[in-house]
């Protein structure tokens, strides 16, 4: 069972993000001049540094228009069209931002036996406490703490490790599979609530060889059916039966 000083740590993460000074200070107005601080600097300053973007304020316009694209596939195209500059510039854009920390991207993961898809790439920001939809700002949470955990690998035990997420071309997606040496080892679907299973982690756990799924969720309840696991988010954490 979640103990109080884990469910306020995780409220916490939720609400303030994961950089140091506004997570410990946990004050609201000084997150938000903290965090609005943060954008400025990242375009006025880091981004102009790289000295490869004249139009700054459509790049204002294109990170306040990031937040939103979390959870979903990103299309460059309808960014670009939106901004009235060409797919090329904000794909170039994108990788500026993910130059600096601002935002990163995971690939789909494309197994043989399913028609998946194969190119959409989808977005997450290192500040997700950026992002106004609670339930897709603990995707994005979940993402980052998921990164973090293959660059860990990848630092201490050398594996080559990567995030990606499933998607089949009828919309059937999990969140996030962990792959190591291009082996999938786990994937993980996120609900801010205590719901049912997921359909679709049952649907791929009957076609595609991935040891072990889990449902991750900020409430208590836990139980699990042969290899598909749902649990607080707290608890995965801490597993350490994981690969």
């Amino acid at each position: 069972m979640l103990t109080n000083n884990h469910k306020e740590t995780i409220h916490n993460l939720l609400k303030f993000g994961g950089f140091p000074e506004p997570f410990l200070l946990k004050d609201e107005v000084f997150h938000r001049r903290w965090q609005r601080e943060r954008i400025s600097r990242v375009v006025a300053q880091d981004i102009k540094d790289l000295g490869s973007v004249k139009e700054l304020s459509l790049m204002e316009l294109l990170v306040d228009a990031l937040p939103s694209k979390i959870g979903s596939l990103l299309s460059i195209k309808s960014i670009g069209e939106d901004l009235e500059v060409s797919p090329n510039t904000i794909s170039h854009w994108i990788t500026l931002l993910e130059q600096i920390y601002y935002c990163y991207r995971i690939l789909p993961y494309d197994p043989t036996k399913i028609r998946a898809v194969k190119k959409a790439n989808k977005l997450y920001l290192w500040d997700w406490s950026e992002v106004e939809d609670v339930g897709y700002r603990f995707e994005n949470m979940v993402a980052s703490h998921l990164l973090k955990y293959c660059h860990y690998l990848e630092d201490t035990q050398g594996y080559k490790m990567e995030l990606r997420y499933l998607r089949d071309i009828d919309g059937r997606e999990v969140d996030f599979v962990v792959l190591k040496n291009k082996k999938p080892l786990f994937a993980v679907e996120c609900k801010t609530g205590e719901k049912n299973l997921s359909k679709h982690l049952f649907y791929y756990r009957e076609r595609l060889t991935i040891p072990q799924y889990y449902q991750v969720h900020l409430g208590e309840k836990e139980y699990s059916e042969l290899n598909i696991h749902l649990l607080p988010f707290t608890k995965f954490c801490i597993l350490e039966n994981i690969p």
